[in-house]
C-alpha cells in the first residue's frame, strides 16, 4: 500500500490548475498527485494530460464536491494509507505534508489540516479553514481567525497545534480507510459542510481531528462558486440544517425549532437589505429538508449509536459576535470548549 495520494478535485478549474499544479506536483514528491475532473467542459482534461507525473480520474458527471470525491476515492480504495483532499485553487508550500504525516501517527487522529491563509492576502486567515474549525451549541461553524464574515490579520495569535472539531475540506489529509469506512462525504450535501458533517461522524466514534500550523497553505477561496452567490446561500443553509438532523445527540425538534427561527430572521435581514435572491434561497433550503427529512432521519438513527462527545463550543457565537462583539477566536470564553 503507498502512503499518500494527494488528490484535487476539478471542475473547469484550468485557470487554477495551471497556476498552482505544479508546485503541488514538486512539494508533494515523492508522493502521487492525482486529479480527480469532475466532468469538466474546459481544457482541463487536455492540460493535465500535458503534465508528466499526474494521474487523473475522470468522474462521468458532476456530481458536486461531496459526490465527486466520493466517486474518485472509491476508484483507488485499498491503494493509499492517506488521503490528501485539497482544492484547486489552493498554492501549496515546501514541505507541507512533513508536519500533517507526523501528526497522524497518532491512531486516534483521523484529520488534520495546514493554516490556511489567503492567497490574495497572505498575512490574513482564509475563510475556510483557517486555523481550525469549531461548531457553536446551534451548529454554526466558526473557526480560529475567522468568525462569520470576520477574518483575522494572522499575527501568529493561532500557531499552536490543537484539537478541533472539524478541518477543511480545503485542504485535509485523512485516513483512507476510515474515509471509506464512514462512506465518505455524504453526496447528498451536494458542497458544502459536507467535511463538518464528515468530521462529527467520525468524533461520534471517538476519533480526532487537529489544526497543525506549522504546515501552511495559500487559498484562493470561491474559486468555484464565488462566497457572493446565492447558491452558496441555499447550500450552506440547507447542508446546515441536514447537519442537525443527521447528528446533533438529544432532543431534535428543539434545536431545529431554534436554527429554523434563526435562518427566518436572517432571510428577513436578506430582504429588508434588498437581497431578494438570498430570502428566496434560505425559504428553497427549508423546503429541502422537508423534504429530506425521513431519510435523514434513518440515518441520525444510525450515527448516534455511538457516544463520544466531539469537540465543540458550547457557547452561543451569535451572541458573542453581534451583541457582545467578540470577534475573533482569542476573545471567546474558552472554557466553553467540550474536550
Amino acid at each position: 500500500m503507498k502512503k499518500v495520494a494527494v488528490v484535487i478535485l476539478n471542475y473547469n478549474g484550468v485557470e487554477h490548475l495551471k497556476k498552482h499544479l505544479n508546485n503541488v506536483l514538486k512539494y508533494s514528491a515523492p508522493y502521487d498527485v492525482i486529479v480527480a475532473d469532475n466532468c469538466s467542459t474546459d481544457k482541463s482534461i487536455a492540460y493535465i494530460k500535458s503534465i508528466d507525473g499526474i494521474k487523473i480520474i475522470q468522474n462521468s458527471e458532476n456530481v458536486g464536491f461531496a459526490g465527486g470525491y466520493n466517486a474518485a476515492l472509491k476508484k483507488i480504495e485499498g491503494q493509499y494509507e492517506f488521503y490528501f483532499l485539497l482544492n484547486s485553487d489552493v498554492e501549496v508550500t515546501p514541505n507541507f505534508l512533513i508536519p500533517l504525516l507526523k501528526t497522524m501517527e497518532d491512531r486516534k487522529i483521523a484529520a488534520c489540516q495546514p493554516k490556511v491563509n489567503a492567497l490574495v492576502k497572505p498575512n490574513f486567515f482564509e475563510h475556510a479553514g483557517a486555523s481550525g474549525g469549531f461548531i457553536d451549541r446551534n451548529y454554526y461553524p466558526f473557526c480560529r481567525g475567522r468568525i462569520f464574515d470576520h477574518v483575522e490579520e494572522d499575527k501568529g495569535q493561532y500557531n499552536s497545534s490543537i484539537d478541533v472539531t472539524w478541518t477543511s475540506g480545503a485542504a485535509m489529509l485523512i485516513r483512507a480507510d476510515l474515509y471509506h469506512k464512514s462512506h465518505g462525504f455524504d453526496s447528498a450535501f451536494f458542497a458544502h459542510m459536507e467535511e463538518i458533517d464528515l468530521c462529527i461522524r467520525l468524533g461520534h466514534e471517538g476519533y480526532k481531528f487537529k489544526i497543525i500550523p506549522s504546515s501552511n497553505v495559500m487559498h484562493l477561496g470561491g474559486g468555484t462558486l464565488s462566497y457572493l452567490s446565492a447558491q452558496k446561500v441555499y447550500l450552506n443553509f440547507r447542508n446546515n440544517l441536514f447537519l442537525i438532523v443527521k447528528n446533533h445527540k438529544g432532543w431534535l425538534f428543539p434545536i431545529l425549532f431554534k436554527r429554523m427561527a434563526l435562518d427566518a430572521i436572517a432571510a428577513y435581514k436578506f430582504l429588508f437589505e434588498g437581497k431578494i435572491s438570498y430570502f428566496w434561497k434560505v425559504f428553497l433550503a427549508h423546503m429541502s429538508l422537508y423534504q429530506n427529512i425521513i431519510g435523514l432521519y434513518k440515518q441520525r438513527k444510525l450515527l448516534l449509536k455511538n457516544k463520544e462527545a466531539i469537540v465543540n463550543y458550547k457557547g452561543n457565537i451569535l451572541i458573542n459576535y453581534y451583541l457582545e462583539k467578540r470577534k475573533t477566536f482569542a476573545l471567546l470564553d474558552k472554557r466553553k470548549i467540550n474536550k
